[in-house]
């Protein structure tokens, strides 16, 4: 072989040479499995707040309307579609006069309230509205036993 060819073959050997050893990875091939998951997170009930004072109810006093909003301790919104109130129970006043002071004592209508929103993350967020509770006129009866009676209002979220 001339020398200008072997110059020519010993560049181009050197040439692969250095191609192969810069892009020529070698790598094993294999089958295989996996699994994953994820948890969805779960809530805690929301507090109802009730926000308006009732002013002290007596016979024949108009009825009064309830309000409120909610705290949402929870890591997004939760929807809410109604706010129920009832009364839970009635707790006559220390020295009260004799005689029953019940729930039939006190009118509250609307018990369920309407919302349907999503109540954001917080404390004192979204309202509710509507329910009213006043003292009920007895005819005839004599209702001095519910002086100064409180009464307890529970509320339910569906």
């Amino acid at each position: 072989m001339p020398k200008s060819n072997r110059k020519r073959s010993t560049i181009s050997a050197v040439a692969v040479i250095l191609l192969l050893a810069a892009g020529a990875y070698a790598y094993w091939t294999a089958g295989g499995s996996g699994s994953g998951s994820g948890t969805a997170g779960d809530t805690v009930g929301l507090i109802v707040n009730q926000t308006t004072v009732v002013d002290d109810m007596h016979p024949g006093d108009t009825a009064q309307t309830i309000s409120g909003n909610f705290n949402n301790a929870n890591e997004g919104p939760i929807y809410v579609g109604t706010v129920t109130a009832a009364i839970s129970s009635v707790v006559k006043a220390v020295g009260a006069p004799a005689g029953d002071c019940d729930a039939t004592d006190f009118t509250l209508a609307s018990g369920a309230m309407t919302v349907n929103a999503q109540v954001p993350v917080g404390t004192g967020v979204g309202t509710w509205t509507g329910a009213t509770i006043k003292f009920n006129n007895k005819a005839d009866a004599n209702q001095d036993a519910c002086k100064g009676a409180t009464v307890n209002l529970a509320y339910t979220i569906s």
